[in-house]
């Protein structure tokens, strides 16, 4: 499955910015000694020598933008909103098992009740598709607030969208 997640780097330019991104990606999908590989393997957006992922699955996307530009901050919402999506997808299938299911229907992951559970508290993967400056996923609005506030005077926060594979 495909997926498109989001990269906010602190870089001085666009090129600065997709190094700085393309490194989280990195990390993302273990390709780096000190990365675990949560993805099986990323496509940003400047590439064009593929026609089953990044622009040709998506789009046309910002190879990076300024979180405080149009594009950016479109971007950023969309990420934003397709955190929220997933949470909320997840934690009502919890719901569900816990009202529907057995204690041992869960310890079975009958329905898939378990995985519903990991999503929920995962910190990384399919579930997750924004990630800060250390690959760290951004998994609530104030985390997110503490990342754009510690940019918010240094104009230097980016978005770097990347399609990744699970």
């Amino acid at each position: 499955m495909h997926m498109v997640i989001y990269a906010l780097v602190e870089a001085p330019t666009r090129h600065d910015a997709l190094v700085e991104g393309k490194a989280v990606f990195d990390r993302l999908v273990g390709a780096n000694p000190h990365g675990c590989a949560v993805f099986d393997y990323y496509v940003t957006f400047d590439e064009d020598d593929t026609t089953v992922a990044g622009k040709a699955r998506w789009g046309d996307l910002p190879t990076a933008a300024p979180i405080n530009s149009e594009e950016g901050g479109e971007l950023l919402d969309r990420a934003w909103n397709a955190t929220k999506e997933e949470f909320q997808r997840n934690l009502d299938r919890v719901k569900e098992a816990l009202d529907e299911l057995s204690d041992e229907a869960i310890m079975r992951d009958e329905d898939l009740a378990r995985h519903a559970f990991h999503q929920v508290g995962a910190y990384e993967g399919p579930s997750i598709p924004m990630y800060d400056q250390h690959a760290m996923g951004i998994r609530h609005r104030d985390q997110l607030d503490r990342v754009l506030e510690e940019e918010e005077d240094s104009q230097t926060l980016w978005i770097v969208p990347a399609d990744v594979h699970f």
